[in-house]
This record gives structure tokens, C-alpha cells and sequence, in this order.
């Protein structure tokens, strides 16, 4: 990393890597403050929407030091866009972080235009948004995260065996929520913050129905904000709805699932969102 952006980002390195899919990704990594992998090897906590949230999320890693509460030893592997794609990935997180065949809620498709009518999005921007949202690929993301960004991980930085996290924002949480019901077995604790769980008929919804009784192992730490729920916006006020519900669903069944209710707003919300689950799900 340059030595600009290391007084920034303290202890990160930045690489670029292609899927088997052809995708060209941005990883930044960030180590503990001390990491010395030859006394103690630490899990990998991947953050999703690395253009967006590395600057928030990964000076966090202080945590670790501090002597109030501390947080058990990680090193953080944020994941976004390289290259061109970089200045894109608003919409290319909608391939990425979105299930295969999830609905387009009405209330997204409202909210796309009021930006369009705001001028916050060009016509041709949000044509480029909706077009990525019918066609998604979240299983094939969680493969490359799982089967090819990890291994790579797991040699170059010499993490530990097991206690790896995910945490997601937004569609990233919304992928957290998908990455949990599938059972995948690489990560212990997931962070979900504000899901875009966007509509009632939504996969999650499905998969759930799907699993019955027998849910994940891995731990799953919720978080909704409080201005989306007050707020007169109707897609945020979905997705604090239908959160709770997946909340109340998964508790009745005696999931191994925590919450908090943030006083954020959606855009506010993330590094909160993050702290919280670091709090909850990685304390000593």
C-alpha cells in the first residue's frame, strides 16, 4: 500500500484477484496491530462492499486493543471492485450480494425513480442498477469467497483454523442472511446489518420455510435501524419489517441469533452495524 493510504489504513495491504467467473476483485487486508502469525494465528473476518467499507470498518481493528472491552484477535479482509468496475460497484453488488431469482421489490423500483427525479441517478444509471438485480449470482460470490479468495487467505497470511466471520451490509446483509441458511461451514459468526430483505416474497423467506427446525450453528448478529423504521421512506421501512419478522421466525425455532436496533439512518448505519457485531459475536 502506498504510504499515503497507510497512515489511513494501518497494517494494509491491498490485492486484486479474478474469480474462475471472470470477475475482477479488490481485497484489502488488514492485519492486527502487533500480528506476529508465528505466536498466535488469528481468523479472517471478510467484509463485504470493500470500496464503501474499509475506511469505516477496518480502523476498527483497534478494537482488539482496546482495555474496556476487547475484541478477540481477527484480520479483517474487506472485498470490493478493481479496476474500472471499482467506480460501479453500487450496482455490480447486485450480482454479487443478491440470491439467484430474488424478487425486485415495487418499493425499490419507487425509490430508484425518486433518485432519477432528484437527479442523485442518471436514467441510464438506473437502468444499469435494475438490469444487474435480474440477473444475480450470490451463490456463485459465496464460491469464490469460500473456494478461492479464502485458501489464498488462509496461505498468504497464515490465519487460523477455524472462528472466520462474514459481515454484511444492506445486500451485503441480505448475502449474510443467504450465506447463514445455505450452512456454509467456513464461518462461525455472521453479521446481517439492515438485510435487504426488500419484499415478503423474498428467497430468504423460501429458505426458510425450506430448513424447518434444523437451523445453522454459526452464530447470526441482526441489526435494523431505528430512523428506517420511522422514516417515510417505504423500501427502508420494508426492510426493517421483514428483518423483524426473520427475527421472530428464527428465534421462535431457537436459532442462535442476537439483534440490536441502531440509531442510525441506512446510510449511517454500517460501521455501527459493524462495531455491534464485533461486540456481540467476537468478544473475549
Amino acid at each position: 500500500m502506498s504510504t499515503m493510504w497507510q497512515g489511513c489504513l494501518a497494517d494494509t495491504d491491498y490485492f486484486e484477484m479474478r474469480s474462475s467467473g471472470g470477475h475482477d476483485y479488490g481485497v484489502w487486508v488488514t492485519t492486527p496491530p502487533g500480528y506476529d502469525p508465528a505466536t498466535t494465528r488469528a481468523p479472517a473476518v471478510y467484509v463485504l462492499d470493500g470500496n464503501w467499507a474499509v475506511g469505516m470498518t477496518a480502523p476498527l481493528i483497534v478494537t482488539q486493543k482496546d482495555p474496556m472491552q476487547q475484541i478477540q484477535p481477527y484480520i479483517q479482509v474487506s472485498v470490493g471492485y478493481a479496476g474500472e468496475d471499482a467506480q460501479h460497484w453500487d450496482r455490480l453488488r447486485n450480482r454479487d450480494l443478491v440470491p439467484p431469482g430474488e424478487p425486485i421489490a415495487k418499493e425499490l423500483i419507487d425509490a430508484l425513480e425518486m433518485g432519477v427525479q432528484a437527479g442523485a441517478r442518471t436514467r441510464e444509471e438506473a437502468d444499469a442498477y435494475l438490469a444487474e438485480l435480474r440477473d444475480t449470482h450470490a451463490d456463485a460470490f459465496l464460491g469464490f469467497l469460500t473456494a478461492e479468495l479464502h485458501p489464498r487467505i488462509e496461505r498468504d497470511y497464515s490465519t487460523a483454523a477455524s472462528g472466520h466471520g462474514l459481515f454484511g451490509y444492506s445486500y451485503g446483509g441480505l448475502f449474510s442472511l443467504y450465506t447463514w441458511l445455505t450452512g456454509s461451514t467456513l464461518f462461525e459468526s455472521i453479521g446481517a446489518g439492515s438485510p435487504g430483505v426488500a419484499g415478503e416474497d423474498s428467497q430468504i423467506f423460501a429458505r426458510l420455510e425450506e430448513m424447518g427446525d434444523s437451523l445453522p450453528a454459526a452464530k447470526l448478529h441482526l441489526t435494523v435501524n431505528e430512523r428506517e423504521l420511522l422514516g417515510d421512506l417505504a423500501v427502508y421501512q420494508n426492510l426493517t419489517k421483514n428483518a423483524a419478522t426473520v427475527l421472530h421466525r428464527l428465534t421462535a425455532r431457537g436459532g442462535a441469533v442476537t439483534s440490536a436496533v441502531l440509531r442510525e439512518t441506512h446510510v449511517t448505519g454500517l460501521q455501527a452495524s459493524f462495531l455491534s457485531y464485533l461486540r456481540t459475536c467476537r468478544a473475549r
